[in-house]
């Protein structure tokens, strides 16, 4: 075996991993045998000069291996933290509850039910176990997982107000195939929205849907490990999803900095305050991703008898017979299974999917099932009321390389402190900051609705991850080691809405997804607003420090209008606006009427079948302000006390 002479070489891929260990010993050794050679010449013959003791240099050199030793296991040999899979391998043939998806919702869902250990649960997902993939749960790696076999990469249609820039004009949406859905492919961060669209919800016939109501319930799930919020009484520590705060760039007080030098303060954005700035609060925890999954199912399937969990389980249609829901049908090993429902079927699939199942088993607009040949059992609006934040990433240049470079995250160093400790670059999702502005009513940062949200994403984008065309591409993303940031500017009260509708009566065959993006043109109009507050931030002495530029946005395809003008950012606002990731509303909440007819009650029944329920985004009549992540958890654990007829709250 030949090792590597040099000591900065770590080790030889080829034959050793501890070729330097094994050079060190060697050069040891010739130097003892050096030593024992004067020695053997005898006293005089020996330099004059003081040499260190030969225990000092044996401590010196044992020193040197094992830390030498200690960085090669850390940087390259660690393996993955080994994840035990819940996964139940042979299912039974009837069960008390049956949830279909297995991603946040369904998760919390699956965990709080089997609570009940004379209760049956079924969680069925369609995607794969979340063991096999460490990315999953790294947080740094989220993007990569898009356009992957833990993604069911939809594509809208082809959209007549934006995404012009977009090949087809059709927008990418990626969704979460895999245990732990979306939440083991988006940015990690916690957001709740504000009081005001609880409260509409409440005042629009959603009885026990208040802020009032629902807080105990985002405090239940919440396990908040940032200090200065640990007495607040808008946080708790006895959840099981992690939040803790992210920041780890210097631009992080910069970005702070600007948003006090624009006159707000900076504040606690799941707290009183509706707007300001702040440092990211995520679902993070030691550098690993605080998922539904993993922290409602790793940590207690195991544990329940009663708990079964199925993936690559894909539920074709529900078994609606004489109004009642009896069970589903699922396509699993190739073959089809009936599994009956003793108490309830819960279709907690998501904004897109769980409209597909409903409509595939019989309850959706009575003309377009019929038009397809479909049985209709119940005339509802499935799929109507499809809303979205939309969002755009403003390639901002700076002059300095002191975000997160490609350097910096495949360095030695970024490397070592994950491994070592959970953190540094690679423990976030990129994103140090965030802020909230009331833009339509500013009338105080504790009483207004926010409408446009800033996430400061501390690090460029280089690759085509959104399906621009090539030419547009070309221009707007980054050149490999460019220093920039991305301030990702989202509309969070769009009054645009679109539709969820089936393609075909295939269940693999995906649905037709029109958002219907900037249909409506007060979305634009909130848009340039956010615009305005771009200009203002990169103003601010804090920006103007690491030279922020707006230049990057100077693209060929809105030539036509002058630069920064109103008509420039229109178009460049219907060209490069994309889906946040944050579908909802598609089988909405609320009591039934003629003239407003709905989906689910507040009890989140689907209006007149029993023993079926939605429990997921699709629920919501509104959008948040925010993220969905943290109020899907929330609607989850609601959904849980209403099913089992408890209030496990109201110490809370």
């Amino acid at each position: 075996m030949t090792c590597l002479s040099y000591g900065h070489h770590f080790y030889n891929s080829n034959t050793s991993h501890f070729c330097v260990i094994q050079d060190i010993v060697i050069m040891r050794n010739r130097k003892n045998q050096t030593q024992t050679r004067r020695n053997e010449k005898g006293p005089n013959q020996t330099s004059p000069e003081r040499r260190p003791s030969s225990k000092l240099v044996l401590c010196l050199e044992v020193i040197i291996i094992v830390t030498i030793a200690f960085i090669l296991y850390a940087v390259v040999f660690r393996q993955p933290q080994t994840r035990i899979s819940v996964v139940t391998k042979t299912l039974n043939t009837s069960y008390d509850y049956i949830i279909v998806g297995g991603g946040p919702a369904g998760s919390v869902l699956a965990s709080r039910l089997s609570e009940d250990s004379d209760k049956t649960v079924l969680l069925l997902e369609a995607g794969d176990d979340y063991v096999h993939n460490e990315d999953l749960h790294k947080p740094i790696a989220f993007m990569g997982l898009q356009k992957t076999a833990y993604d069911w990469q939809y594509y809208t249609v082809p959209q007549k107000h934006s995404q012009w820039a977009m090949k087809e004009k059709r927008s990418y949406w990626p969704s979460g195939r895999v245990l732990g859905g979306s939440g083991m492919l988006n940015s990690m961060q916690y957001a709740r929205g504000c009081y005001f669209e609880y409260d509409f919800w409440e005042s629009s016939g959603c009885k026990g849907w208040s802020y009032k109501h629902v807080l105990p319930y985002f405090k239940k799930s919440e396990d908040n490990l940032i200090s200065k919020y640990e007495w607040s009484k808008y946080h708790s520590r006895q959840g099981r999803i992690a939040v803790s705060e992210g920041g780890t760039t210097p631009l992080t007080d910069l970005y702070l900095q600007a948003g006090r030098e624009m006159k707000y303060e900076v504040e606690d954005l799941n707290g009183e305050v509706r707007e300001g700035f702040d440092r990211i609060q995520t679902n993070i925890r030691n550098g690993v991703r605080s998922s539904a999954a993993l922290e409602f199912l790793g940590k207690v399937a195991g544990d329940r008898e009663n708990l079964h969990i199925g993936v690559n389980s894909f539920v074709t249609k529900i078994q609606i017979t004489k109004g009642r829901a009896q069970g589903v049908y699922v396509i699993r090993n190739n073959k089809k299974y009936f599994i009956k429902a003793n108490k309830e079927v819960i279709s907690s699939a998501g904004a897109v999917r769980s409209p597909q199942l409903l409509m595939l088993s019989g309850i959706g607009p009575e003309e377009h099932l019929e038009s397809l040949g479909i049985e209709v059992i119940a005339d509802l609006p499935v799929g109507e009321n499809l809303r979205d934040h939309v969002m755009i990433g403003l390639m901002t240049k700076i002059n300095s390389s002191i975000g997160l470079t490609a350097d910096i995250l495949q360095s030695w160093t970024s490397k070592l402190r994950y491994n070592l400790f959970g953190s540094g670059p690679l423990s976030t999702a990129g994103v140090d900051a965030t802020a909230l502005f009331c833009v339509n009513f500013p009338i105080g940062p504790k009483s207004c609705r926010p409408d446009i949200q800033f996430n400061f994403f501390s690090g460029t984008v280089t690759d085509n991850i959104l399906s621009l065309r090539d030419d547009i591409a070309k221009e707007y993303y980054f050149k490999p080691g460019e220093p920039g940031i991305v301030p990702v500017m989202t509309l969070l009260s769009p009054l645009s809405s679109g539709t969820i509708t089936l393609n075909t009566t295939d269940p693999y065959d995906s649905p037709l997804i029109d958002p219907n993006y900037l249909d409506d043109e007060r979305d634009v109009m909130q848009l340039l607003k956010g615009i305005e507050l771009y200009r203002k931030l990169l103003d601010t002495p804090a920006m103007k420090s690491i030279g922020a530029s707006m230049d990057k946005m100077k693209l060929s395809v809105c030539k036509k209008h002058k630069f920064d003008s109103e008509d420039f950012w229109e178009c460049i606002l219907r060209h490069l606006t994309i889906t946040s990731y944050h579908p909802a509303g598609t089988c909405r909440m609320g009591p039934y009427s003629e003239t407003n007819p709905t989906v689910v009650d507040p009890k989140l029944r689907v209006h007149g079948i029993k023993g079926l329920r939605v429990v997921d985004a699709s629920i919501m009549p509104t959008m948040p302000a925010g993220n969905l992540h943290a109020p899907v958890v929330m609607i989850a654990e609601k959904a849980a006390d209403m099913i089992r007829g408890k209030k496990t709250v109201l110490h809370i």
